[in-house]
């Protein structure tokens, strides 16, 4: 971690917290998911820096030292590509490579559409673009495949699912999200947290994730809530909505698709037919790797932290 700098800069009428590693070099812009901070990025950050790039990784909105809004509608998938554009435009670069996780992955494809000239290729963990389906809102579609109690459903409302996680504590809420191998539609208990994403959570923590690790995380979320990082999901309608003129769109951008085979998200919601079987593929022109990791689940580029560097710097060194 050494070596790894901080600062607050303004973007898109916020400020927003990032870490940065390397003077030289292109700039290669880290995007971390849900419940996460810039600290996912940890072991990439220092991985890329030292093979001569310029690693930086933002708080998203809503997130850790970066500003958050009150309002649930400031965070569609707007306001975060433009937050992302004004520091792009900060760093004064034309292009990035981009890598990104989780809800990190699904900006990154808003990214790639609006602004593909920006990116120079992208590094995708865990989520592929998501088809926009123009007959159904996104979130009343997964409620149609999975019912009220789908984590995304059990999101929306504001305020409820804060309270529910307040009531078994901000620790809880991260270790047993972060050490989760429970594979298909993550289904909350009826009313309550309970036992979340993942209903054996370990006593003892896994060898990637260190107790320093945790409590890092933690002391940012007792600090912020988890508001600003609900509020995504609670846009999915909005951004259904939005989208409309990017109907069908495809993707340009050169892509490499990475995700475990234990992911939650690769296991549920026809994730694997649409990967290899063309959908995937059809969207995105230019996808020229989808890597699979055995026994990897949904935090690969933290459980599986050498490996993640080494497939983005594979990739991107070819441009």
């Amino acid at each position: 971690m050494e070596g790894i700098e901080h600062r607050r800069v303004e973007v898109n009428g916020i400020k927003m917290h990032i870490a940065e590693k390397g003077k030289e070099g292109p700039v290669v812009l880290f995007l971390h998911g849900f419940p996460e901070l810039w600290y996912s990025w940890r072991h990439q950050i220092v991985a890329l820096s030292s093979l001569g790039y310029r690693a930086v990784a933002p708080d998203l909105r809503g997130y850790g030292d970066t500003d958050a809004p009150s309002s649930v509608s400031s965070y569609t998938g707007f306001h975060i590509v433009g937050d992302l554009v004004a520091l792009i435009d900060f760093l004064g670069v034309d292009q990035v490579f981009l890598v990104a996780h989780d809800w990190g992955a699904i900006i990154g494809w808003y990214l790639c559409m609006f602004r593909p000239e920006r990116i120079k290729a992208y590094v995708c963990l865990s989520v592929p673009l998501l088809r926009r389906n123009p007959k159904i809102r996104t979130v009343d579609a997964m409620h149609a495949a999975y019912g009220d109690d789908y984590y995304i459903c059990r999101f929306q409302e504001p305020g409820k699912m804060e309270a529910e996680m307040a009531e078994v504590g901000t620790a809880y809420v991260m270790k047993s999200t972060l050490t989760t191998r429970k594979t298909g539609p993550p289904i909350f208990p009826r009313g309550e947290f309970g036992t979340g994403f993942n209903s054996d959570t370990p006593d003892t923590l896994p060898s990637w994730l260190t107790e320093d690790d945790l409590t890092y995380f933690v002391s940012k979320f007792e600090k912020t809530g988890f508001t600003g990082a609900l509020n995504y999901y609670r846009n999915f309608n909005l951004n259904w909505e939005l989208m409309a003129p990017w109907n069908g769109v495809k993707i340009k951008v050169p892509v490499k698709f990475i995700t475990g085979d234990l992911d939650m998200v690769y296991t549920s919601l026809n994730m694997k037919e649409y990967i290899h079987g063309g959908g995937f593929k059809e969207d995105v022109p230019n996808l020229e790797e989808v890597i699979i990791q055995k026994g990897v689940a949904h935090f690969n580029n933290q459980e599986a932290a050498e490996e993640i560097s080494n497939h983005i710097y594979e990739f991107i060194k070819k441009f």
